[in-house]
């Protein structure tokens, strides 16, 4: 696309982009864009290649080798033969690789968020390799740590789009609505001829099959799909320390837990939880959860959708926070601390407990401080009764792919996203390089040896930042989360341990799947969504601060209903109901 062509592109979109944002109306020319595209499409890969590749089988040379030679490091990382790897899942993962390497000088141009673990994606050695194999060329657009949502408005805005993005959703009112706006292409007609293994792969699972198409049976792009439902990652960590300075058992009650945190402080604990931490007690709910107070939207006991902070025990709940909170057993910025500032609490003498992941945690306080820890399932207001949790992994994970309707070569931003759901693929985006970083065991399984630089990095970063370095820990592929995540896999690493433990013991029925919005309800859906959690924020924020009497709460739910709390609610249920019937 020339200039001027873009410029006029960028003129149309902007306008289409602000009438649907206004009037909630469905843009104009998608169906055009799509079908030129596919037009295009059709015209540039009128021969296939041969599906079937065959290599020689190096297996017995691969498998169990701790020591390869230089030769066989090569043959491993500079070709597509994935004869010395197992088929460790219930599916076998495709190995489709008629597409490479790809004809023809391609370049890509792709927009993805920074990595503050990663300096230069475009130097990243997972992408010089992928490059290799595939034949394509990627130049990454990243934007500044912190920038990104302004950034990814103002290149929607310009209407000058690279070719495929990472994080479509970013797009107002979502994924879809970005196809129906023409930003996007829609892949459905041409996932099965140039994706072949994406395609087998989505399709070699119902539940991935059905997580990964829309309600009226569109293909919009790539998704992050595991080979199993990934264990829960949030939870109640509590330092060993704690619980031997304190002479009391894990807690399970709330009661308990109020004993708890009442000694702990009393032993020296200055504000022993950290509680502060909406980027995981959003999805999941945990002190609240004992109350059935769900953070948001949840399925109750008749798998209806129901919203979480106009439960009947909400005052109960806030009663017991606002308690907490006057006893000093909260840390005192939970309102207001990021991450960072979590951590150096969290690895000194003022914590007893964090409400993080076991594998955050691991690294900060095993493998840096040496600080033992053990997780608490979610609490509960009874002894004997079920923890539970409204979070649950429906093995879409990592993140998702969109190739736009600028892109110059479709086929190929096809081939290289899909190379990902190859067998080759899963193994270098989920395990990195063959040699320095990972090896091949007697089942063709890959693995980190203790001498990894995953765990022996060459400048000296702990494995919290190396699993970005070698690594993709989070992206549009077969991500195999449990056996390629080092901060579970490491040697005397017990994380995997707690996170399993909670999903196998957690009631997961108030889970409520990916579900998606039509172009109409997502732009209502936020609208009310933003209205209802600034207000459930600064109602819930001031009553356990003690600004607000608990019995604030009542005149909270009352605004909250005159907001459009029923609307809200049945925008979802439309969209649940449109899920199951998928």
């Amino acid at each position: 696309m020339n200039n001027k062509s873009k410029r006029i592109f960028g003129f149309l979109f902007v306008f289409i982009l602000a009438v649907s944002m206004i009037t909630a109306c469905s843009g104009g020319g998608s169906n055009n864009a799509t079908q030129n595209n596919a037009n295009k499409q059709e015209n540039v890969s009128e021969e296939q290649p041969n599906n079937e590749t065959s290599f020689t089988d190096i297996s017995k040379d691969i498998r169990g080798n701790t020591a390869p030679t230089p030769e066989q490091i090569s043959e491993v990382n500079a070709t597509l033969n994935d004869t010395y790897l197992g088929d460790i899942f219930d599916e076998k993962i495709p190995n489709d690789y008629s597409a490479y390497p790809f004809k023809g000088d391609v370049t890509l141009d792709v927009w993805m968020p920074a990595n503050r673990n990663i300096p230069d994606m475009n130097n990243h050695a997972i992408q010089k390799q992928v490059e290799k194999l595939t034949g394509i060329k990627v130049n990454f657009i990243t934007p500044p740590v912190g920038q990104e949502a302004d950034a990814f408005t103002l290149m929607i805005s310009s209407g000058d789009l690279p070719d495929i993005i990472i994080e479509p959703g970013r797009y107002p009112g979502g994924f879809e609505a970005g196809v129906n706006d023409g930003a996007y292409l829609d892949l459905t007609d041409l996932m099965e001829k140039n994706a072949p293994n994406y395609t087998a792969w989505r399709n070699s699972d119902e539940t991935r099959r059905k997580t990964t198409v829309t309600d009226s049976g569109k293909l919009l792009g790539f998704y992050g799909i595991a080979p199993y439902s990934e264990w829960m990652w949030f939870g109640m960590l509590i330092k060993q320390e704690a619980l031997d300075k304190t002479g009391l058992p894990v807690p399970e009650t709330i009661d308990e837990w109020h004993t708890f945190l009442t000694k702990a402080k009393e032993v020296g604990y200055s504000e022993p939880l950290n509680y502060g931490s909406n980027y995981g007690q959003i999805f999941t709910g945990i002190l609240n959860g004992a109350y059935g107070v769900w953070d948001w939207t949840f399925l109750d006991s008749n798998g209806k959708v129901a919203w979480g902070p106009a439960q009947p025990k909400a005052k109960e709940y806030l009663t017991m926070m606002q308690q907490w909170n006057k006893e000093g057993l909260l840390n005192k910025d939970w309102a207001t601390a990021d991450f960072n500032q979590r951590m150096s609490s969290a690895i000194s003498g003022k914590t007893a407990v964090m409400m993080d992941s076991p594998d955050t945690m691991w690294s900060y306080w095993k493998e840096q401080n040496n600080i033992d820890f053990v997780g608490a399932l979610n609490p509960v207001l009874n002894k004997g009764d079920k923890a539970a949790t409204t979070y649950k992994n429906f093995k879409r994970t990592g993140t998702e792919a969109a190739i736009t309707t600028q892109a110059e070569n479709v086929e190929a931003a096809m081939a290289w996203l899909d190379f990902a759901y190859t067998k080759k693929g899963w193994e270098i985006y989920n395990y990195g390089e063959y040699g320095t970083v990972h090896l091949i065991d007697e089942n063709g399984k890959p693995y980190y040896p203790e001498n990894s630089y995953m765990y022996n990095d060459p400048d000296g970063q702990p494995v919290a930042v190396a699993l970005d370095k070698y690594r993709r820990h989070s992206w549009p592929d077969i991500r195999d989360e449990h056996n390629s995540n080092p901060l579970i896999v490491a040697k005397g690493s017990y994380s995997g341990e707690i996170r399993k433990n909670w999903t196998e013991n957690m009631d997961t029925s108030a889970a409520i799947p990916p579900i998606s919005f039509t172009k109409e309800e997502a732009s209502r859906e936020a609208e009310l969504g933003n209205q209802l959690s600034t207000l459930r924020g600064e109602y819930f924020a001031k009553i356990i601060k003690g600004e607000l009497p608990v019995d604030a709460y009542d005149k909270f739910l009352e605004e909250a209903k005159k907001m459009g709390l029923d609307e809200f609610l049945s925008i979802h249920q439309a969209a649940l109901d449109r899920y199951n019937g998928r």
